[in-house]
């Protein structure tokens, strides 16, 4: 058995699909988003991902086991989600895992959905998006949809290695970072990042629900914020000593 295996619902066809990521990382702003959309959009579920590297958990929705890693979506359109931190020796293995499978279903584009956290995001109404992207055609995209880009910094950890995975496979791949808070999940920075998913793929959603339930959605997060921040430490640890001089 691979270290990390995605399966697929038999049936389904994909025509060069954008593929969405929704993985839990800093503010759960990937996370929330990504639960949003397919709830709003009435996806279907279209597969899991399964490793002997995850958690030994699952989750139970309307009396139906399922894996907490799930792809919904349709022809067009896939959306991965998680509801268990990623542990950090899964993450390279399952970053490959998905980009390998992207490449597989010739994937048009893949966003990932993150946060980056900002100190004073509690004096900030409206979070602001930035993007980043893999290519020299992902930056044309980005520009032609004015998608301001993130012109300093550096990004690590999943959606990192996704970049760094779908350029060696020739897919072109941006993330959206959306403000957030550090340590707190963000319904806010997730509602800032599907306005501007909507340049890309049109998806008309209200986010006004996620806003108004913005209470609710920080406490069912609590403890995958837990989960993800003990991750991310882990982390951190090892990427501090790669961490390039002039950021440190």
């Amino acid at each position: 058995m691979k270290e990390v295996s995605i399966v697929e619902e038999r049936g389904v066809e994909h025509k060069n699909p954008i593929v969405i990521e929704g993985l839990p990382d800093v503010g759960l702003v990937g996370t929330i988003a990504a639960s949003y959309i397919v709830e709003k959009m009435k996806y279907n579920e279209i597969g899991y991902i399964e490793s002997d590297l995850f958690p030994p958990v699952m989750v139970i929705h309307g009396g139906r086991m399922k894996s907490p890693l799930c792809l919904y979506g349709n022809e067009e359109v896939i959306v991965v989600s998680s509801e268990i931190a990623i542990p950090p020796n899964a993450v390279y293995p399952l970053t490959r895992a998905l980009a390998d499978w992207f490449s597989s279903i010739n994937a048009a584009l893949v966003i990932s959905i993150t946060g980056l956290p900002v100190k004073n995001r509690m004096d900030i109404e409206k979070p602001e998006v930035f993007a980043v992207g893999n290519s020299e055609e992902a930056l044309k995209e980005l520009k032609a949809k004015r998608v301001e880009l993130l012109q300093e910094g550096f990004i690590a950890g999943t959606y990192a290695i996704m970049l760094r995975e779908c350029y060696k496979r020739e897919l072109n791949a941006i993330s959206l970072l959306a403000q957030c808070f550090p340590v707190y999940p963000d319904p806010g920075a997730a509602a800032s990042a599907i306005d501007s998913l909507d340049k890309f793929l049109q998806l008309g959603i209200d986010v006004g629900e996620l806003l108004e339930k913005e209470g609710e959605i920080k406490l069912k997060a609590r403890d995958l914020m837990r989960q993800t921040a003990l991750s991310a430490s882990e982390m951190q640890k090892s990427a501090e000593q790669d961490m390039p001089f002039m950021y440190r």
